[in-house]
């Protein structure tokens, strides 16, 4: 058998091998992956705020949207649609860290020179630039939600905490949704069970997909009447300048 397809093989006979192995105890295993997408969520919550914190004085001329105002079914397919994206890139992470660390070292055999080393040190290589990208992607996400958040509040002469605590009905589980794959790619690759990604980001995507429908819906529908409650300000309230 060709090296690629006995690779395919061996992946997919691992992946199902390891969903039967997962319906056994699924809230360990999710339980796990939750717990450390959600440390990664407060993280950058925590970054957030205290980005907002260092750009006081910046003001950010707004007209108030979701979440500060209730918006309409455009407005949660526009949530869905940009979180949607996110996910994916993050399940390709998990895709390829199976493809690296499981699928090119059973190619190595076949292989010489460059390619057969890139194929034996493909999972290095993928810890490597996941991990970058990842922390690239989250420092700017960080940078651009505090800078944003500071402006926000600024302009509504709001602290940056209170409109983070409004945020957080539906910031967090998506937060938490949106990282699942992170966070189930981190495990395997610290335990070296690459043949579990694929496995892992059919699980993760299925889990995250219904959770972010939800919350987007909070976030149009419910997170402006909890701004309201909190801040007293009431849409619309624009801006000139």
């Amino acid at each position: 058998m060709d090296s690629s397809a006995y690779a395919l093989t061996h992946g997919l006979r691992r992946t199902r091998s390891t969903l039967r192995l997962w319906q056994r105890q699924p809230g360990r295993v999710l339980g796990r992956w939750a717990l450390g997408s959600l440390a990664a969520a407060l993280g950058l919550l925590g970054a957030v705020l205290i980005i907002a914190r260092l750009s006081r004085g910046y003001e950010q001329i707004i007209t108030l949207s979701p979440p500060f105002a209730v918006g309409d079914r455009h407005d949660v397919a526009a949530v869905l649609g940009h979180n949607l994206l996110v996910l994916a890139l993050h399940a390709m992470a998990c895709v390829a860290g199976f493809i690296a660390g499981s699928s090119l070292p059973l190619q190595a055999q076949s292989r010489s020179g460059v390619s057969r080393w890139v194929h034996e040190h493909g999972g290095r290589l993928a810890i490597a630039f996941v991990v970058c990208a990842t922390t690239f992607s989250l420092s700017a996400q960080a940078y651009v939600l505090g800078h944003t958040l500071a402006g926000v509040s600024g302009f509504l002469r709001v602290a940056p905490a209170l409109l983070l605590l409004g945020l957080l009905p539906h910031a967090l589980p998506e937060l938490v949704a949106l990282f699942l794959p992170l966070a189930a790619w981190i495990m395997a690759s610290r335990r070296g069970e690459w043949d579990q990604l694929l496995a892992a980001t059919l699980v993760t995507v299925a889990v995250a997909v219904p959770v972010l429908v939800i919350a987007a819906f909070i976030e149009v529908y419910i997170s402006p009447h909890l701004f309201v409650a909190l801040t007293g300000i009431h849409p619309p309230v624009t801006g000139t300048w």
